[in-house]
């Protein structure tokens, strides 16, 4: 994300602050609990994998899928309740971007993993999802700040950091499928064929599958960056030259290595690592782009406070 919030109309309507939001229905079920809840079943899915792998048993492609699919509901559920308190995209604290990379990175495996017909794929895909998740839940400070309105009442500025944080999924997804091409480069150099390697795609397949996941992630960081671009144009106060700076270093990284791997200099082992290596600047990257505003802006809209 590159903008600051933009002072709402003040005649809009605003949720009260409150300690959570929670359904009619359900009043024990809150947005924090649906999204422990979700992590669960991620959790459960990875225990499932696990178990497979050391009992050498056929990991049941169905199985893993359903376990990421209920926990992904129940996580799309708790980011919907918290993103009804503020009537904005739910990315308006740290604890919020990191569900939203991991939401992301999960709908990208629920929506292409059965393409590739790995069953691995959500085994690790689950492993991304409950260290993002058990992190995000279990350092208080991410969700202690005061909720605001990140994106104002601009659409625009809310579509072009939306794709921005899906695009970090898409980076996400790129760097579990490089680790498995290195376990994978590992285990043929070490020539063994057992076990739970025998599951896991050729080298040649996961080589094609980082370099569409990287092309598609360069792709739709550039389109959020050229909304960004637009808007600036028209809005220049609204840009938060940080976050800026940090969003177009992170496409740099990845259409170098697009680039790299486009002309054939980086390739096989050496291209998968620098995949998984460049993962860490989304990451890190995220303490930049979460915070709320510049600070010469005027002070945003009243806070929902965190549960």
């Amino acid at each position: 994300m590159i903008f600051g919030p933009i002072p709402a109309a003040p005649d809009l309507h605003r949720a009260a602050p409150g300690p959570t939001l929670v359904p009619m229905d359900l009043p024990f079920f809150t947005d924090r609990w649906a999204i422990a809840c979700g992590t669960g079943f991620y959790a459960s899915g990875l225990l499932y994998g696990c178990w497979s792998v050391l009992h050498r048993r056929r990991h049941s492609r169905i199985a893993s899928y359903t376990f990421m699919l209920v926990g992904w509901l129940l996580q799309t559920y708790g980011l919907y309740l918290r993103g009804q308190a503020t009537h904005s995209c739910p990315t308006g604290n740290k604890f919020e971007l990191v569900q939203f990379v991991a939401w992301s990175c999960t709908l990208l495996y629920l929506a292409v993993g059965p393409a590739f017909r790995t069953s691995l794929l959500g085994f690790f895909s689950s492993g991304m999802a409950v260290l993002l998740g058990v992190v995000s839940l279990a350092i208080p400070a991410w969700d202690s700040a005061s909720r605001t309105r990140p994106f104002g009442d601009d659409p625009v500025v809310a579509i072009h950091a939306s794709l921005a944080l899906f695009s970090y999924g898409v980076f996400a997804l790129l760097a579990l499928t490089s680790l498995m091409f290195l376990l994978q480069h590992r285990n043929l150099r070490q020539k063994r064929s057992g076990g739970a390697f025998a599951l896991l795609p050729s080298i040649v397949e996961l080589d094609h599958m980082n370099l569409r996941l990287l092309g598609c992630g360069v792709v739709l960081l550039a389109i959020a960056l050229g909304i960004a671009g637009l808007h600036w144009r028209g809005h220049p106060d609204a840009v938060a030259p940080a976050k800026l700076i940090v969003t177009v270093t992170v496409w740099l990284c990845y259409a170098f290595a697009l680039g790299q791997r486009l002309l054939q200099r980086w390739v096989a082992q050496r291209f998968a690592w620098l995949c998984l290596a460049l993962f860490l600047a989304p990451l890190l990257s995220l303490g930049i782009v979460s915070s709320p505003r510049r600070p010469d802006l005027p002070a945003p809209l009243p806070a929902v406070r965190a549960p």
